[in-house]
């Protein structure tokens, strides 16, 4: 069982943002997570780091993240300047940073539909990858939830697609963990991130965020070839999630320009 947590102790103030920073808008963010065998982790990430297991049935598993998202109104955060919007979909992987203690994640990658993509990926050689990301959504007018949530990324390295809708009577579920807030502590408030940079060396980069006002919704089918190439989660696999969240938009501050480890 996971420990206890209590979302009052992980809010921290923001950081004045600097130099590079951005503020985005996350525009359909969803946070659709697997819970799978811990050994199909091996070898992803380096020693420095741990797996941050769930035990569920009396089973260790490792939880791994799909997010995609929309950023809108994405820009400096200090100084003027023009306004992006663009899809994306990142794939994390929940973990534990020895060295300090912190709960981070491990990102796999990030597909990224803008002529952007050039900066992170080349400037900072983060493992970013080009994808077209189409959205087709549809909210209730009266309860704000989602009828109909369709994304479909067409990409060589992350081709992916998911279909998610909400209703009223969805609940938050969560085996492993002793009460919704310590989950929702796990899986919605990592700050830290790191990754292997497309030139093998280790980078990171934090972000800030309030409190995400995240709702349940069901996944009605799913198909990520990233997760299946990696023999992470399989096809079949893919169609029964650990948990679906979802919230409309959010605001994320990010703290530029990520940094190599070592």
């Amino acid at each position: 069982m996971q420990e206890s947590r209590k979302l009052e102790d992980y809010l921290i103030e923001r950081t004045k943002p600097k130099g590079i920073d951005v503020l985005c808008g996350l525009k359909h963010f969803a946070i659709i997570t697997y819970a799978v065998p811990s050994d199909r982790f091996q070898d992803i990430f380096p020693e420095r780091f741990k797996l941050d297991t769930v035990e569920i049935n009396g089973h260790e598993m490792g939880l791994i993240s799909v997010v995609p998202f929309i950023d809108v109104d994405f820009t400096s955060a200090v100084f003027p300047f023009p306004k992006f919007t663009m899809g994306q979909t990142n794939y994390r992987i929940y973990i534990i940073d020895t060295e300090t203690g912190e709960r981070c994640v491990w990102f796999l990658g990030t597909t990224l539909d803008s002529w952007t993509l050039a900066v992170p990926r080349h400037l900072w050689n983060l493992p970013w990858y080009a994808g077209k990301v189409s959205f087709d959504c549809t909210r209730n007018e009266v309860n704000g939830l989602y009828e109909k949530y369709s994304m479909e990324t067409v990409s060589e390295w992350a081709e992916a697609s998911v279909e998610l809708v909400q209703s009223e009577s969805d609940e938050l579920e969560f085996p492993g963990f002793p009460d919704v807030e310590s989950a929702l502590v796990y899986l919605t408030h990592p700050l830290a991130g790191f990754y292997h940079r497309r030139d093998s060396k280790l980078g990171t980069y934090r972000v800030w965020h309030k409190e995400l006002d995240v709702k349940p919704a069901k996944l009605k089918s799913a198909k990520f070839k990233l997760l299946s190439d990696l023999g992470i989660v399989n096809d079949a696999e893919q169609n029964t999630p650990y948990s679906v969240l979802i919230e409309p938009i959010n605001e994320f501050t990010i703290y530029l320009p990520p940094t190599i480890v070592g």
